[in-house]
């Protein structure tokens, strides 16, 4: 396999950039008189600058995530690294990046707000990865291609094997979001990035560690990679308070809370399956189910009215007449199911 050379891909005036030098980057200590940043000197727990290189909280990870500190990069959540992905890698205006359809709907904005075209390729039957119309579709000025794995509105895992023959025969990089994968029960492609240095794995605690409010996600890639990135982020990009209880609640463990959610899927998926009006419930390896019905807009509106909120998304290509429905708790799940049998009844008098 030919090394792929990361220099060459990143823009010419990131790699040429004298990055913004903290107030802290030149003290290495636990206590000091801080005269040096212009910040209150009065305590209340969050009068000084946060730690610019959160390393305590990846030293945490690390030993979470099964990888070094260095390869590390956190953000506020995993919309930032997309973004930086774009800035990084591609000429606006000039480089192009390529996506599976029906996918995240963030890769598509940020290659917008960046100036940097948008290439999308549908997936196959059964929303089948397409390997080699990836490949075909990419020029000497793609940088850029986003996988998410499982998929986000599809639910699927897409096989290792394919995505690392990307890697492989893709000149730029590839960016694959891993936001599911804590409900899929397969391994990680972190361990792919000694290997693969053009791998940046997009990992989340917003989904099963239940931290969506804190916004803090994970770009786990190659130590020159993340080196860039952490040049190119806002110094302070995340804050003390997010840093203090993301820190706390990384200590609980959330085994058995994923546990329950992919058995209530299965448990949901089932019961949907055996209702008159559902036409396909797509298999899933994440903590949502597409769910494909006869009128999913008057479906839609039947929960609403009942205080459930689920995401329409007939009107993305390759998701007509489908729902995405999340696992929520036990009870929550049941309400859902209630008001669907409610409008099976309502359908059938009609």
């Amino acid at each position: 396999m030919k090394k792929k050379n990361i220099e060459s891909i990143v823009r010419a005036n990131i790699a040429a950039l004298s990055p913004y030098s903290t107030a802290r980057d030149e003290y290495q200590g636990e206590l000091g008189v801080f005269l040096d940043a212009n910040e209150s000197p009065y305590e209340n727990g969050y009068n000084r600058y946060p730690d610019p290189h959160q390393k305590r909280l990846k030293a945490i990870l690390s030993e979470k995530k099964g990888v070094n500190a260095e390869n590390i990069f956190l953000g506020n959540g995993s919309d930032e690294a997309i973004d930086l992905m774009f800035r990084l890698f591609c000429e606006p205006a000039e480089d192009n990046a390529v996506a599976i359809a029906p996918s995240y709907g963030m890769y598509k904005v940020a290659a917008a707000i960046n100036n940097v075209q948008m290439r999308e390729i549908q997936l196959g039957e059964e929303f089948s990865l397409p390997v080699e119309e990836l490949l075909s579709a990419c020029d000497e000025h793609t940088k850029l291609m986003f996988i998410c794995s499982p998929n986000n509105p599809t639910g699927n895992l897409f096989p290792r094997e394919s995505i690392l023959h990307l890697a492989e025969e893709f000149e730029g990089m590839l960016v694959v979001d891993e936001a599911y994968i804590d409900f899929a029960g397969a391994e990680s492609l972190v361990g792919a990035i000694a290997t693969h240095p053009n791998i940046v794995v997009l990992q989340t605690l917003s989904k099963a560690w239940a931290m969506a409010g804190l916004r803090l996600g994970l770009a786990l890639a190659d130590k020159r990679v993340v080196e860039i990135m952490s040049q190119v982020k806002y110094p302070y990009n995340i804050n003390q308070a997010a840093l203090q209880i993301v820190e706390k609640l990384l200590s609980e463990p959330i085994d058995d809370k994923v546990a329950e959610i992919v058995t209530e899927r299965s448990e949901v998926a089932e019961k949907l399956c055996n209702m008159s009006f559902v036409d396909k419930v797509y298999p899933s390896d994440a903590n949502f189910l597409l769910v494909r019905v006869d009128d999913a807009d008057a479906v839609y509106n039947h929960l609403i009215a009942d205080g459930i909120i689920v995401r329409n998304r007939t009107r993305v290509q390759g998701c007509e007449g489908c729902l995405r429905i999340t696992i929520g708790t036990p009870e929550e799940n049941l309400k859902m199911l209630k008001s669907l049998e409610a409008y099976e009844e309502k359908s059938a008098v009609c």
